[in-house]
């Protein structure tokens, strides 16, 4: 008879995740220990983010996120793996917000430029000091 394992420390108790969506969303972080940085946020829902950054953050640790079109907010650090991270927010995260700030940022080609098919050059293959040699010894065909 096994005895049955208690959950990890880490893990919270049978708590429903929140319902992630896959994003690519540069961000900072800041904290008292390491101050502030450039992390890449990679997951978000509506009460956390998820990412990685150049530091190993510890579990438990407080951080302030500052997250395009938020305010800067508030969060615990729930989960680490290296440099990957997952942080559980005080406000909740307001995903549409962030999506329309980061498009704001990126402009589409077509916006920007004006296609149009430009047809190739026609200029004289002319070169000065050469000529139309039809008949040079040593080619084939000739005779000599």
């Amino acid at each position: 008879m096994s005895i049955p394992e208690a959950p990890p420390a880490s893990a919270p108790p049978d708590e429903k995740r929140q319902p992630r969506q896959s994003r690519l969303v540069k961000a900072a972080l800041a904290c008292k220990r390491l101050g502030q940085f450039d992390v890449t946020i990679r997951n978000v829902s509506l009460t956390g983010v998820g990412g990685q950054g150049p530091h190993v953050l510890q579990i438990g640790e407080r951080i302030t996120i500052f997250l395009s079109g938020h305010e800067a907010m508030l969060g615990t650090v729930r989960w680490v793996a290296g440099n990957r991270f997952g942080i559980e927010t005080d406000k909740p995260v307001e995903t549409s917000r962030l999506r329309a700030a980061s498009s704001d940022q990126l402009v589409t080609a077509d916006s920007k430029a004006d296609f149009q098919i430009v047809p190739a050059p026609r200029i004289s293959t002319w070169r000065p000091g050469l000529s139309r040699a039809t008949s040079l010894p040593g080619h084939y065909g000739v005779k000599r």
